[in-house]
């Protein structure tokens, strides 16, 4: 291939990875916490996420079948893939949506979900051997100020359930411990067949939690429909499956950086599709954290820690 075409190429990869794959994956994550909310008005937790992975296995299986994709070779490529799903299809799906359904705010669930970059950074260094520099401490530092500035403009923090916040902190350490274990043990799997493996895993545990705890009680309604299409096509089989390739190919830290974003990208589709209010000081802090993102995301320069 003639030169200026594999710059081309490469031009067009990194405009890809560096800017499309984060925006779309950081817009259906946000949006996913309020499609959430709607199905869990209509069915308990283990019921929706049972319902939520069943629907992607079988989503998947005729794929899997016409696509005959690769799967792990070795028993331990099958437990790392099995690990992570649990760590972020069981642990952080499962606490997060049962903190919404015991009144926590989503604000409230935000900023504790904003510590996710923090507590990657953190430990980055000694378990993924991934370093962070001054300059992504200080992109991580405006991403989280950011963020806090349009929760707390809001008013949208809310205190009021202490278990509820416990198990968010929980869901925090879950997507934590995924991305660390994704970034150090993780291995190039087909798309196909680690969303198999993950919901598979989500599945497996939540179908007993739902019918022992639940009932496996469901109202049938067309915002459940919508629920279920939404977090089924955009959560599970697309966001998951860019945060994932992203981490690999970027990195834990910079990866993480992104959930900053979360909140004012929530704000927005608030503002938009319902009408909620965006205060000046919310506008401000959409702009400080997306500098800040924009300063941790950055690739580290040859020789040098981020």
């Amino acid at each position: 291939m003639p030169r200026h075409r594999k710059e081309r190429s490469r031009a067009g990869a990194d405009f890809y990875w560096r800017y499309l794959v984060p925006a779309t994956f950081i817009v259906l994550w946000s949006a996913g916490y309020t499609f959430a909310k709607l199905g869990l008005a209509h069915a308990g937790v283990a019921t929706l996420l049972a319902l939520r992975y069943g629907l992607v296995v079988i989503v998947l299986l005729p794929l899997f079948w016409m696509l005959r994709p690769p799967l792990p070779v070795r028993t331990a490529d099958w437990v790392h893939v099995a690990v992570v799903g649990f760590f972020i299809q069981v642990v952080f799906f499962g606490f997060t949506w049962s903190a919404l359904t015991m009144g926590v705010s989503a604000g409230t669930a935000a900023l504790i979900f904003s510590l996710q970059p923090i507590l990657v950074g953190l430990l980055a260094p000694r378990l993924t051997r991934e370093q962070v520099g001054v300059r992504r401490w200080a992109g991580l530092a405006l991403g989280l100020s950011g963020a806090a500035l349009v929760i707390f403009s809001r008013s949208a923090v809310d205190i009021s359930s202490a278990v509820g916040i416990c198990f968010c902190v929980i869901a925090v350490l879950g997507m934590t411990a995924a991305t660390l274990y994704e970034k150090r043990f993780g291995v190039s799997q087909h798309l196909v067949t680690s969303n198999l493996i993950q919901c598979g895993v989500g599945f497996v545990v939540f179908v007993p939690l739902a019918w022992v705890f639940e009932g496996m009680r469901v109202e049938w309604t067309g915002e459940l429909f919508v629920a279920l299409g939404f977090v089924v096509f955009f959560n599970s089989l697309i966001s998951i499956t860019l945060l994932l390739a992203m981490i690999r190919r970027r990195g834990a830290a910079p990866v993480s950086s992104l959930f900053f974003l979360v909140p004012p990208t929530a704000a927005l589709i608030a503002w938009v599709l319902l009408g909620e209010t965006m205060p000046a000081l919310a506008w401000a802090g959409v702009a400080l954290a997306t500098v800040g993102v924009a300063i941790a995301s950055q690739p580290a320069a040859a020789g040098k820690a981020g």
